[in-house]
């Protein structure tokens, strides 16, 4: 404590006055010395932005995702894993999106494993299909491996995972954004984990990286009492507008979007709602138009067995499942083809999907497209197009609910952005 006697008057009170200055400058300036000595280490221990604002500055040219469409030249692929696969628990948004003849299964299996020597096969299958797409020069990577079994809980439910088979149901990119869908299966809710690693590699390379809200899969984001014990519910149901997700929060797949430079097209279905379709619009406007588009299909879900785009103005679309805006496409000049019936036997099971994997083909450019080894008809179709076929056998991956197109996600395809419907 510094005590000074302080005499009223006089050359005394002066050099007291002097004296108490300087003693306080010097406590000042101690202080900010130590202060900005102790912030240059802190600075110097860390790696701070403030140096190097990269958030400021455009994406590289060398950025790794780049992608507008679905037929471009194909440089670079996520392709999923079947690994450690889990039956998910038979809850009743599961039950709205499988066939009565499969309940029974998820019934016995859900929150185990998929049979294991089914399991064992599909996983040879894509590891065929990887090195396939390496050898036509194209860079693969795949997510990590993870322990689906393991059970989880949140405030509002509980559940087991299942897989990381699918990259096209959890991730779009558009341009050079990857958006991570927030997915409407309580199963599904942490499956972004298999994927972060690459995502964050991704967006060191300046690609945008965004998330889009986490539904809360609540009781209420479901209808309880769906009714769907029969092909005729579906369809009356599916026509009337009605599913098993309702309107309480955004919520949707991926794989109901699919693109086409500008124009982006999605439908409402079990697992994608309005509000997920209306946050999509505004997140992507004003640089892309999303559409709503619709089908007669008992069991929507995931648009790419019903409607896929595989070059400018050529879409295939699956004869079962009529397009109700079909218009729109031919006003605009493009080809719409109907596949061939699929070949697959009555007796393969598809706990997950429909036979109409068959059109689920992943374009490598607009002249080679990968397509199922068994499906002879699909590919005579594709060459009578000019198109040549790269036949790979998938068939028990197919059980797990996915074809080419959904077992990948394309992060990078050389092109630019194009409108084609204007």
């Amino acid at each position: 404590m510094l005590r000074v006697r302080c005499l009223r008057g006089g050359s005394r009170g002066a050099e007291a006055a002097h004296y108490i200055g300087s003693r306080l400058r010097g406590v000042f300036t101690g202080w900010v010395q130590r202060t900005f000595q102790s912030t240059q280490a802190a600075a110097a221990s860390q790696n701070t932005c403030a140096a190097d604002d990269k958030a400021t500055r455009p994406v590289p040219k060398d950025c790794l995702v780049c992608s507008y469409n679905e037929w471009d030249p194909l440089e670079e692929v996520i392709v999923g894993r079947a690994e450690n696969a889990c039956v998910p628990p038979f809850s009743v948004e599961v039950k709205a999106n499988t066939y009565e003849k499969y309940w029974g299964f998820y019934q016995k299996f859900g929150g185990h494993s998929f049979p294991k020597d089914h399991l064992k096969k599909a996983i040879a299958e894509i590891e065929e299909m990887c090195n396939i797409l390496k050898g036509e020069g194209v860079i693969v990577k795949r997510p990590d491996p993870i322990d689906w079994s393991v059970k989880y809980k949140t405030p509002d439910f509980e559940s087991t995972g299942m897989y990381a088979a699918m990259p096209r149901d959890i991730l779009l990119v558009v341009g050079n954004e990857i958006i991570e869908a927030p997915m409407a299966w309580r199963a599904r809710f942490f499956e972004y984990r298999a994927y972060r690693r690459l995502i964050k590699d991704y967006f060191n390379s300046g690609a945008k990286w965004t998330t889009a809200p986490k539904p809360t899969m609540a009781d209420e984001l479901y209808d309880q009492n769906y009714p769907i014990h029969s092909v005729e519910d579906r369809h009356k149901l599916a026509a009337q507008g009605k599913f098993v997700t309702t309107e309480f929060e955004p919520c949707f797949d991926a794989a109901d979007f699919i693109r086409a430079g500008r124009d982006i097209f999605v439908q409402r279905s079990q697992v994608t709602n309005c509000m997920g379709i209306e946050w999509m619009r505004r997140h992507l406007a004003p640089d892309y138009r999303v559409h709503v588009i619709s089908f007669k299909d008992p069991n929507p879900m995931h648009i790419d067995a019903t409607f896929n785009i595989i070059g400018p103005g050529l879409v295939l679309s699956n004869p079962d499942r009529p397009c109700h805006q079909i218009e729109l496409f031919k006003k605009a000049g493009w080809t719409v083809i109907q596949p061939p019936v699929p070949l697959i036997p009555d007796d393969h099971p598809l706990w997950m999907s429909s036979k109409w994997l068959s059109m689920n083909v992943l374009m490598l450019d607009e002249k080679r497209v990968m397509v199922d080894a068994n499906e002879t008809s699909i590919q005579k179709m594709f060459e009578k197009l000019g198109i040549s076929t790269i036949k790979v056998n998938i068939r028990h991956a197919n059980s797990l609910g996915g074809g080419f197109h959904c077992w990948t996600c394309d992060i990078r395809r050389r092109g630019t952005l194009q409108s084609y419907f204007d």
